[in-house]
């Protein structure tokens, strides 16, 4: 099992700042630049089975659009993540969050995998159930 150092842990901790501060600015096309594409998705469909997909950098614009519209600023998001290296390159990021809209919360888990590149960490695999509404179910095959 490999084990990270902390300045592994730092990187990733870093990114992750990184992420939220360009998504507090509503900072769509720059988040883009911090991923490898095509990007995979999985999901769920609604009391259905599972659904994947892979984006495009369009197609991932035009979903972070509409999903954050301006941006996260104003909203109170807490997030605890916890990184599971599987390599040097490769880490697994689970994340628990918890958002305050209206006095309302909505809590979220979901999954990110990271890769690392020449340029630094990049997701390109996002992990979240829920998301699939309309999508056709995963096939075996």
């Amino acid at each position: 099992m490999y084990r990270p150092s902390s300045e592994e842990l730092k990187s990733v901790e870093e990114w992750f700042a990184e992420y939220d501060a360009l998504a507090e600015q509503g900072a769509i096309e720059q988040l883009a630049d911090l991923a490898v594409f095509p990007m995979n998705l999985a999901t769920d469909v609604p009391d259905g089975y599972a659904a994947v997909r892979q984006w495009t950098r369009a197609e991932y614009i035009e979903a972070m659009k509409e999903a954050m519209g301006g941006g996260t600023a104003g909203l109170d998001l807490e997030s605890k993540r916890t990184p599971h290296f599987l390599s040097r390159n490769l880490v697994v990021v689970e994340t628990e969050a918890t958002m305050t809209i209206e006095g309302r919360q909505q809590h979220m888990h979901y999954a990110d995998l990271l890769v690392r590149t020449e340029d630094g960490w990049a997701f390109q695999t996002m992990v979240q159930g829920g998301w699939g509404y309309g999508w056709p179910a995963a096939k075996r095959g």
